[in-house]
């Protein structure tokens, strides 16, 4: 049982159609926004959802994130047509199995379907090959953006400790954390990514 959501009523119904057609899949609804998409599902309880990633009211992420906590026996796929390594990223982390192009055949669609209904993962090869390129940028704490913010100033962990009134230990925690999500080693090498990376608000 699939149920698709994408805000292009072309692309759904006609989707719709030619999945339709196919043996063993049965469309159960269509939905022309996460919000529609998340009511319709937890009334439905469909086996999949093709989720498109950037739609009005509720975006693909947040819809994917309820659903995931909702119902998490329905498997989501992201379906897009140019979506972000950081969009893709946020989509997975919130709970989906996996992420196509618009433009698949039939056939491969069909094929990724049966594989995530199955407890499988799917992820279109030009989407991986993106997101390799284009690494997600890591979400940071206000803490840790504050920290990596000093250390990018070159103030050291005793002079952080004393600016944010907290211990050496626990800015060396908080340091440690920055590294694992900016995947630097030391100090200078999360500065440079920090810069490179546009990762502090400005």
């Amino acid at each position: 049982k699939v149920l698709i959501v994408d805000d292009h009523a072309i692309l759904r119904m006609g989707l719709a159609s030619l999945l339709g057609t196919r043996k063993g899949i049965d469309v159960v609804g269509e939905a022309g926004n996460g919000e529609e998409g998340l009511r319709l599902a937890l009334k439905l309880k469909p086996d999949v959802v093709l989720m498109d990633l950037m739609m009005p009211v509720m975006d693909g992420v947040e819809a994917t994130r309820r659903l995931a906590a909702e119902l998490p026996e329905t498997k989501v796929v992201i379906l897009t047509t140019f979506g972000t390594a950081d969009g893709i990223s946020h989509a997975l982390a919130a709970g989906a199995c996996g992420a196509l192009m618009k433009d698949i055949k039939l056939p491969e669609l069909v094929e990724a379907l049966q594989t995530v209904a199955g407890g499988g993962r799917v992820l279109a090869p030009e989407i991986e090959q993106m997101m390799k390129d284009n690494p997600p940028v890591p979400e940071l704490s206000a803490r840790q953006e504050e920290i990596l913010r000093s250390v990018v100033r070159g103030l050291t962990n005793a002079e952080i400790a004393r600016q944010l009134g907290i211990s050496v230990p626990m800015v060396r925690d908080h340091l440690n954390a920055v590294f694992a999500k900016v995947g630097a080693t030391n100090r200078t090498e999360a500065a440079v990514l920090a810069l490179r990376r546009h990762l502090l608000k400005t």
